[in-house]
């Protein structure tokens, strides 16, 4: 299963330059998600997380990972991690336990927004890569969820709703833009009310991705019933498609710091294969970087670990 053409990008990203880090379910029986690294070629593939439990990366800066991992704890109860990108210098950032939410980083990779697991409580703290609490916002909603840091820090993209997700919600997740210091709330995404195509628990506005060099925000959305990738400008105008001629759905993905490669899964409509694919910015040409029968999901760029 191949997307657009299938064949390799005339430039492939140099195997050098990044490493990409996923998240693959080793043993769907025990719940086992394990993370793994590969070169940008798709060589290399490595194991490097090797813990029977849920090890899920979120982000990276340099060469550190930021993961979520329920070890040394009870089953999906999830506490921020960080390690190298070899699997190495393994340590948890915070004793706070965390929501299954997308993690960024600002100030050069000095502090981190997090969504805490507070009861009857929706807010994002801003921690220091000690878990010490810098500062919290808290926009007025009953659900809200995978911020992501602006380029220059001084801005957050999240998802929210008036409503907590379930069947008889009204009010569907949205992306939302606030400032740091909690001021300017701002909806930049609508979804159409004349689509019905997607459930309750699909996504209406995925997990935000913000790309510096081109500035503009990205995210999935599941529209006339398929997932695909949308941009947008920050103010939320702009809105379009980002990948075209595509038969797969598209889903997690994230930026190479320089903003000219896209790694993103890929899925079919049953959602039975999951694979990681690699585009070209300017070429628009698709990569495919696995090939198996396991979930193989949410890229992240990483430099590689120093020797």
């Amino acid at each position: 299963m191949v997307a657009c053409s299938g064949e390799r990008a005339t430039k492939p990203v140099p195997a050098d330059t990044y490493n990409i880090a996923y998240n693959v379910l080793h043993d769907a029986e025990t719940d086992d998600y394990e993370i793994f690294v590969m070169n940008a070629d798709g060589s290399g593939k490595k194991n490097i997380s090797n813990w029977k439990g849920v090890d899920w990366v979120y982000d990276a800066y340099d060469d550190k990972l930021f993961f979520l991992s329920d070890r040394d704890t009870c089953y999906r109860c999830y506490f921020l991690y960080e390690m190298d990108a070899d699997g190495n210098n393994v340590r948890k950032i915070s004793d706070l336990r965390l929501q299954d939410c997308w993690i960024t980083l600002r100030k050069n990779g000095a502090e981190l927004i997090i969504n805490p697991r507070l009861d009857g409580r929706e807010i994002f703290y801003i921690i220091d890569r000690s878990g010490n609490l810098l500062d919290s916002i808290a926009p007025p909603f009953a659900y809200m969820n995978d911020p992501v840091f602006s380029p220059d820090g001084q801005q957050i993209v999240f998802r929210a709703a008036k409503d907590r997700p379930s069947k008889e919600r009204t009010d569907l997740d949205e992306l939302y833009r606030i400032n740091a210091d909690g001021s300017g709330l701002q909806q930049l995404t609508h979804y159409p009310k004349d689509d019905t195509t997607a459930n309750w628990h699909d996504y209406h506005a995925g997990p935000p991705r913000w790309n510096a060099a081109q500035n503009i925000i990205t995210y999935q959305s599941k529209l006339q019933g398929k997932y695909s990738l949308y941009a947008i400008n920050p103010d939320g105008s702009g809105f379009h498609k980002l990948i075209k001629n595509n038969n797969l759905n598209e889903g997690w993905h994230h930026w190479s710091p320089d903003g000219n490669w896209l790694a993103i899964e890929m899925f079919d409509d049953e959602q039975t294969i999951f694979d990681i694919y690699m585009l070209n910015w300017q070429s628009q040409e698709i990569t495919r970087l696995t090939d198996s029968d396991t979930f193989e999901q949410a890229p992240v760029f990483v430099k590689p670990a120093k020797m």
